[in-house]
């Protein structure tokens, strides 16, 4: 092994200087809350420059619209145009999946994109109601009030329970607890998306084969016994005929956008609605309507009413709004920060995660005193924003005065609309959400993730939307506990030729060191797992023990622990190293420590572990630790 009976090239563990409590508490308050260091650009700056900064971190607008030209207003307003059309006829069939009249999936596409226009920082995404988030506040709500007989009660509470999200969302991004977000992990989240996919495919079979009774229930199993219990007398063809031609022109339309995404990405964008002015001037024309085929009726001319007066803070109506707008609220933050740092990394810039929370929480809140229900952003939209060239959140503006004129004079035009092509509209969009190459890189890539990808569709589509996500996090949650109580330990051995230690496993050719026993830790050690990691070390011991006994080898005299990886140990894992040290003392082996981290090393020292296992027992790298405990042996490695 090369230099290693060379002694003096040993070299010694550094402590790091004492720092006080308060200087503890400080940094790591720092590290956990303000690790983007957000206040770096307000230092040695006057006043006037410091309020100018605040607000343009308040208001992003102030920001980039310093430099905005006509270039740039060309391109927000071709984007604008493009996501509108595709928004106005979403709109309508997501307020249904809320179980709200149609106007007030327009209203939720006109109030919240102007302020988030404001006060946003994501240049891409396009904001309005979302099919998840529709389904699971519609699933919540009718848990509560039933839509149809107590509609006031019904609206009462979904205005109040998006004020309650927009505060979550708001004081998360205030507060700078937005990593909490990252606690449902992405494998959960792509078998939700999945999930819920179905089960809003499976609630339009009411609109698209015109059932009029059909279960209020979610799962799978009583959406299907409602479909085929109504077979025989439920079903109208003309109703069938129009939503079937339609979802094929609408899966080609997008067919046709996938294929050629730079050149034609606005024909999947405008399909929708040209559908629906097609299958109205159908049914107008033909009057299908008398023969069975249901329409929208009216949609309430104007732009957004006031609705400050039904939202509740207080009483019964407030706790159940905050139970349902802290989960509606919650899941809407994932989606939209996850489509913001998308679009962000693929145009190379920064995007605040907290000061997004601060935004959508706003405009949830506003939102929700101008009769919108919960609102977020939208993954096909702010595709097709993208696609369309936006440059700023003037696109938003621009679908936002789209939709106010629609509400001021276009919607009695949608009366004759079927509720079949809207069905076709959610059918097609939805479809997206399945990510079925993403779950079978999961597959591939770590099963447990997989666990919890199906765990999380599977919830969803057999259950209920809320117990899908319940089922999500609690999988999440089960592989962090999982991953901190049982972490991993290897065996070392060496490299010929080299200095080098690595686990015998993934190099085969390592050769293990006789009469030393190298095992790595690879996490903190804390009370959560130390005396997992205790055990698994003294059965790493007596394993290597009956080998030895087996094949008649030298005893183990040390052993080395490389805490390499080691980031933190606590009370609960210095005792369990010290019970380690005792045990292994009854077996007259020797121990050893490589290689600990600053924070580690300084609380085994303050903790007296370095005195009780000798200052000369603690070692820079392993082979400077197989030196010092058996420098004849590591001669002849």
């Amino acid at each position: 092994m090369a230099n290693q009976s060379d002694s003096s090239c040993v070299h010694k563990v550094g402590f790091p200087p004492r720092r006080s409590l308060a200087t503890d508490f400080t940094r790591g308050l720092k590290e956990t809350f303000f690790a983007d260091d957000p206040l770096r650009p307000y230092k040695d700056q006057p006043r006037s420059k410091q309020l100018a900064l605040g607000l343009r971190f308040l208001f992003p607008a102030l920001e980039w619209g310093r430099d905005y030209n006509l270039s740039k207003l060309k391109g927000d307003i071709i984007a604008g145009l493009t996501i509108a059309s595709l928004c106005i006829p979403q709109d309508i069939g997501y307020a249904k999946l809320a179980n709200m009249d149609p106007q007030y999936g327009l209203y939720s596409s006109f109030v919240p994109p102007l302020v988030y226009a404001v006060m946003g920082s994501s240049r891409d995404i396009a904001i309005g109601p979302v099919a998840v988030v529709s389904l699971l506040l519609g699933a919540l709500l009718q848990n509560e009030f039933d839509p149809v007989t107590q509609k006031e009660e019904y609206r009462r509470l979904a205005f109040t329970a998006t004020f309650f999200a927009g505060v979550t969302q708001a004081a998360l991004g205030f507060l700078r607890l937005g990593f909490l977000i990252d606690f449902l992990s992405h494998a959960a989240i792509v078998g939700f998306m999945g999930g819920a996919a179905i089960t809003i495919a499976l609630q339009q079979l009411k609109g698209f084969l015109g059932i009029k009774k059909f279960t209020k229930n979610t799962d799978i199993v009583s959406v299907m016994r409602s479909v085929w219990g109504s077979v025989e007398h439920g079903w109208n063809w003309q109703t069938m005929l129009i939503g079937s031609a339609f979802l094929a022109f609408l899966l080609a339309a997008r067919y046709i956008g996938k294929k050629k995404k730079q050149q034609l990405f606005w024909v999947p964008a405008i399909a929708p609605l040209i559908s629906v002015i097609l299958a109205t001037l159908l049914v107008y024309i033909t009057r299908a309507d008398k023969h069975g085929v249901q329409i929208v009726k009216k949609i309430e001319k104007g732009i957004n009413p006031s609705s400050v007066d039904q939202i509740r803070f207080a009483g019964s109506f407030a706790a159940k709004g905050f139970r349902i707008g802290v989960v509606a609220g919650m899941v809407a933050l994932t989606e939209a920060v996850a489509i913001g740092r998308t679009f962000a990394a693929m145009k190379d810039y920064q995007l605040d995660g907290n000061k997004e929370m601060v935004a959508l929480g706003t405009m949830n809140m506003l939102g929700s005193m101008t009769s919108c229900y919960v609102t977020t952003g939208s993954f096909s939209r702010s595709a097709v924003n993208y696609m369309a060239g936006c440059q700023t959140t003037v696109s938003n503006v621009v679908m936002s005065l789209v939709v106010m004129l629609t509400l001021l004079v276009l919607t009695p035009l949608f009366e004759y609309t079927p509720n079949a092509i809207l069905s076709s509209i959610i059918i097609s969009a939805v479809l997206g959400l399945i990510d079925y190459e993403a779950a079978y890189l999961i597959w591939k890539v770590d099963r447990f993730d997989f666990m919890a990808c199906m765990g999380a569709f599977f919830g969803v589509v057999f259950t209920s939307v809320e117990i899908g996500l319940l089922v999500a996090v609690s999988i999440s949650l089960a592989k962090i506990l999982l991953q901190v109580t049982r972490p991993r330990t290897a065996l070392l051995g060496n490299l010929p030729g080299t200095m080098i230690y690595r686990n015998v496993e993934q190099y085969p050719e390592a050769i293990r060191v006789p009469g030393v026993l190298i095992v790595r830790v690879d996490s903190a050690i804390y009370f959560s797992n130390s005396n997992y990691v205790k055990e698994r070390i003294l059965r790493w011991l007596r394993d290597e023990e009956e080998q030895q006994n087996a094949n008649d080898l030298p005893r183990v005299d040390f052993l080395i622990i490389d805490m390499s990886p080691v980031t933190d140990v606590d009370t609960s894992g210095i005792h369990a190293l010290k019970e380690l040290h005792r045990g292994l003392q009854k077996r007259e082996v020797q121990l050893a420590i490589a290689n600990p981290g600053a924070v580690v090393v300084e609380k085994l020292r303050l903790a007296e572990f370095i005195e009780l296992i000798g200052q000369e027992k603690l070692f820079l790298t392993v082979g400077e630790a197989v030196i010092g405990c058996a420098p004849k042996v590591s001669e002849d490695v």
